[in-house]
């Protein structure tokens, strides 16, 4: 028996994404672990995801986009230097052009997102226009994101005319758009996005590690998020608390909250941050599917801190905890290990689903090969090279 009913995505279609040409995946699981070379598209898969979750709202592009330092120094309209997203990397080639779409989404295409580039109409550039300094000199674009029967415009692409900075970068200088722009430009709100949590390679940013914790304490969550804990440490952990207040006066940069852990081998609790990032790994997925009921959890390079002894429990309570929360995750490896202690627990949970994608490249073209879960136990059981 499997859950695929009720996938936010059952399969996925990805069209001119970054560094995605075109892909498509037949089958998703409730668990999907991505394989492959680094460079091969692994991230850009989950980075689409995240923006097909989101419906395209703005700062969610713009995130990605810096996160990955797509961006130009620039100055905001207080003459503030700052980051703009580069939008145009956005698009597979880098380029935003009349006849370039981005799609994402299911297979079906009545339900993907798609983004193309399209013009303001006369009431929304000359409103645009009287609001923003030096306007003879602008070049307004927009980029429209539609998603069912939803239309929204971002009116993110403005380009300041400036030779020099032209010649010196090779493309046009971005200018920044006051903040807020496109809700006023759009007459309706955008549709609802999906709840989505995002782990990268790296440990969890304090705050947002603090922020998951702070919503499952008290709750029966709590107590998975120290189970998670205890694949490493066994009953040794015991419990595990914040300590100190935000408002409290400090060292300029260093946050007095302080993740503590009570361990039997210590006589006062430790820090969690001591016990290694391991811990820190295994804590902050739990929290995060905690965290992500309902929606999306997209795990960058999964087996980041996870000794391969655990990698059969460390999945077993990720797809347990996905069935029981409602989460459809997504997550990357280039780890045998890792592909191999996924395969041993999707296959011992018969009522979870668990799906292996090798994503690889032959002659410039992203191709995908799915591995369910009797071809993943056979793959385990006689050590077969999938990643």
């Amino acid at each position: 028996m499997t859950d695929t009913n009720g996938l936010h995505l059952p399969d996925l279609a990805i069209k001119g994404f970054r560094g995605i040409d075109e892909l498509s995946i037949s089958r998703l699981g409730r668990v999907t672990l991505l394989a492959g070379k680094n460079g091969v598209g692994k991230s850009t898969v989950l980075d689409a995801v995240r923006v097909y979750a989101a419906r395209g709202i703005s700062h969610v592009i713009s995130a990605v986009l810096l996160n990955h330092e797509e961006a130009f120094p620039v100055n905001d309209e207080t003459g503030k230097a700052r980051y703009q997203p580069d939008w145009a990397a956005l698009f597979n080639g880098r380029e935003i052009t009349d006849d370039v779409c981005i799609s994402i989404g299911p297979a079906d295409t009545t339900k993907q997102l798609s983004i193309v580039r399209t013009l303001l109409n006369e009431e929304q550039a000359s409103f645009i226009e009287r609001i923003l300094p030096d306007s003879q000199n602008l070049h307004i674009d927009a980029l429209k994101v539609v998603y069912k029967t939803n239309e929204q415009l971002l009116p993110l692409a403005v380009y300041l005319i400036n030779p020099v900075a032209s010649q010196a970068l090779g493309t046009t200088w971005n200018s920044v758009l006051p903040t807020g722009l496109d809700r006023v430009v759009n007459q309706h709100a955008p549709p609802a996005g999906i709840v989505s949590i995002s782990v990268g390679p790296e440990i969890l940013d304090k705050n947002l590690f603090l922020n998951l914790w702070g919503n499952v304490v008290l709750t029966d969550h709590e107590e998975r998020a120290v189970d998670a804990l205890k694949l490493m440490f066994g009953n040794d952990v015991e419990r595990v608390a914040v300590r100190g207040e935000e408002s409290i006066a400090t060292s300029p940069g260093l946050d007095p909250r302080q993740v503590i852990v009570k361990h039997k081998g210590y006589q006062r609790p430790v820090p969690l941050k001591s016990l290694g990032d391991g811990a820190l790994r295994l804590f902050g997925v739990a929290l995060a599917l905690a965290n992500s009921r309902n929606g999306f959890l997209l795990i960058d390079e999964a087996e980041n801190g996870i000794h391969h002894s655990i990698q059969r429990d460390y999945w077993r309570m990720v797809l347990q905890t996905a069935h029981e929360n409602n989460v459809q995750v997504l997550a990357t490896t280039h780890s045998w290990d890792c592909v191999t202690g996924f395969a041993q627990a999707a296959t011992e949970l018969e009522d979870v689903e668990g799906v292996l994608v090798r994503l690889s490249r032959a002659n410039g073209e992203l191709r995908a090969i799915e591995y369910p879960e009797e071809e993943l136990a056979i793959a385990a059981e006689q050590g077969i090279e999938v990643r």
